[in-house]
């Protein structure tokens, strides 16, 4: 029997997209993550979409963001936004939230933001 890939754990599809749109609607919501919001363009319709292609395949499902974009190369994608530990922390406290809120499993919720933290910190291209 072969085990699960995450995007079986978490839902698929669906529940995917729902984070993923929770987490934006936090951003956009929630003062706490202002610093953040005020990275995205306008309207977060597109950003929604590119963190729900990238994550699908990231979690073993479709591969949507390589197959329109290629390799995410990441923190190439975001040299341009200054990312330091609070840019960091919003993003993960959101994550962490809309997580929460559509109802994904503690043990699951761990293991993907231990994984989330050690990219975010990645990301920083600044100290603070």
């Amino acid at each position: 029997m072969t085990e699960q890939t995450l995007y079986e754990t978490i839902g698929g599809e669906t529940k995917l997209r729902e984070m993923v749109d929770r987490f934006y609607d936090l951003m956009e919501l929630e003062p706490e993550f202002a610093v953040i919001r005020a990275l995205h363009p306008p309207t977060t319709d597109g950003s929604r979409d590119k963190l729900f292609w990238f994550l699908s395949g990231w979690m073993g499902g479709p591969d949507m963001f390589i197959e329109r974009f290629g390799h995410p190369r990441l923190r190439a994608r975001h040299l341009p936004f200054p990312i330091g530990s609070t840019e960091r922390d919003q993003w993960l406290r959101a994550m962490a939230w809309a997580m929460e809120d559509v109802g994904i499993a503690e043990p699951l919720r761990v293991r993907l933001m231990e994984s989330f933290y050690q990219t975010a910190d990645w990301m920083r291209n600044r100290p603070h």
